[in-house]
């Protein structure tokens, strides 16, 4: 059950737009359903943000097709850090909002709001915001960047915060891609909160069915209109060029996550933030992805998990295998009645470990002060 509202203030054919204004609002409704939570009746994070990327996806690729010229499919490239402010539960309609509020000359900044209602109550909580970034990808060639249609603000302030948003998310993601070049090793008879005893990966064939649009849109560049073609099983599925949906990498990462969060604690399991998610390389159609999850550090009752994905293009021989995206995951343990419980402490061995475990602190530390508006954290 999807509904999709567009308030739109001009044609499309508009080439500039005022974005507190005139710009649309992509919208969906779903109800969530016993399949999209966990066994206490908590809807998974990464149903959540797999809606989160649907809204983002919709509304960026339709901005960057809003003139004349090549087609293209707006890929995922940056989440920015999102917290679970509140849970959703079975039964409940989730309202997601998605906004576009900044444009550089190759990317796309929206901001989504996901809202929760109790469809029996009237009841609406904020559960989730979240600021993501992407690029538009030619449709005749996903390796093409193309340009994004430019934007006009109603004030010089919004434009120069969005460009100090776009140049902070670029540097940290090179940073975030320069420090990933570690993978995840199993241990041998690890001991119960150690790194090694709670670690999981998850290996995935990426099918037609995990990509996004781009094999099946195709665009007319001379009248303006775009045609949607979804195969049969009769059908070829797509092209070559098919990539996996952010949105999809996403709910596994948060799958393999919350695995190694319950292995820890042994209790029921919540996701409660998010750090940034960075997606350093397309993945397309037939590669195989290992998504590894391993605990990096521990509060009192919270756990940070590093998620890697690694992509293997097992039918290509000339391309080895590459880190494509990477995360932190921040998960809380709940009792029956839904109280955060204490975690067991996470028990570092290695020197590796015990680094991991450091930075995991001054995470920890940095957000907790900005929670509480302090500049510098202190331990």
């Amino acid at each position: 059950m999807l509904t999709l509202l567009l308030r739109r203030g001009l044609s499309l054919k508009v080439l500039r737009r005022r974005v507190d204004e005139v710009f649309p609002r992509e919208k969906t409704q779903p109800i969530m359903r016993p399949d999209d939570a966990n066994v206490a009746g908590n809807v998974h994070g990464g149903t959540i943000l797999k809606m989160i990327e649907e809204a983002g996806v919709i509304i960026s690729t339709r901005h960057c097709n809003s003139q004349n010229g090549e087609r293209c499919v707006a890929v995922l490239a940056r989440v920015e850090r999102t917290d679970f402010l509140s849970p959703m539960c079975i039964g409940e309609v989730a309202h997601v909002s998605a906004e576009i509020t900044y444009t550089s000359k190759h990317s796309v900044e929206v901001q989504v709001h996901v809202m929760s209602e109790n469809i029996l109550t009237g009841t609406k909580k904020l559960t989730n915001k979240a600021t993501l970034w992407y690029v538009p990808l030619s449709l005749k060639n996903v390796d093409k960047v193309l340009e994004v249609p430019p934007v006009v603000y109603s004030r010089q302030e919004q434009e120069e915060e969005g460009r100090r948003r776009y140049e902070a998310q670029k540097l940290e993601r090179m940073e975030t891609k320069w420090r990933n070049g570690d993978i995840v090793q199993p241990g041998l008879n690890p001991e119960p909160n150690t790194v090694s005893y709670s670690q999981s990966s998850l290996i995935h064939l990426v099918g037609p069915s995990d990509c996004t649009l781009h094999g099946f849109v195709h665009g007319d560049s001379s009248s303006n209109n775009t045609g949607l073609e979804v195969p049969s099983w009769g059908n070829t599925a797509g092209t070559q060029e098919d990539l996996l949906d952010a949105g999809v990498t996403m709910k596994l990462m948060d799958e393999v996550a919350g695995i190694v969060a319950a292995r820890h604690c042994k209790t029921n399991i919540v996701t409660a933030s998010v750090d940034a998610i960075n997606f350093h390389d397309k993945i397309r159609k037939g590669y195989v992805i290992t998504i590894s999850g391993r605990m990096t550090f521990t509060s009192n009752k919270s756990m940070e998990i590093e998620v890697l994905v690694d992509a293997d293009p097992v039918v290509d021989n000339t391309q080895p295998r590459y880190r494509a995206a990477s995360a932190f995951f921040t998960y809380v343990s709940l009792s029956q009645e839904g109280r955060s419980l204490p975690v067991p402490q996470l028990v570092p061995e290695t020197e590796d470990e015990k680094k991991r475990f450091e930075e995991g602190k001054g995470r920890y530390l940095q957000m907790k002060a900005k929670r509480q508006g302090q500049v510098d954290p202190q331990p």
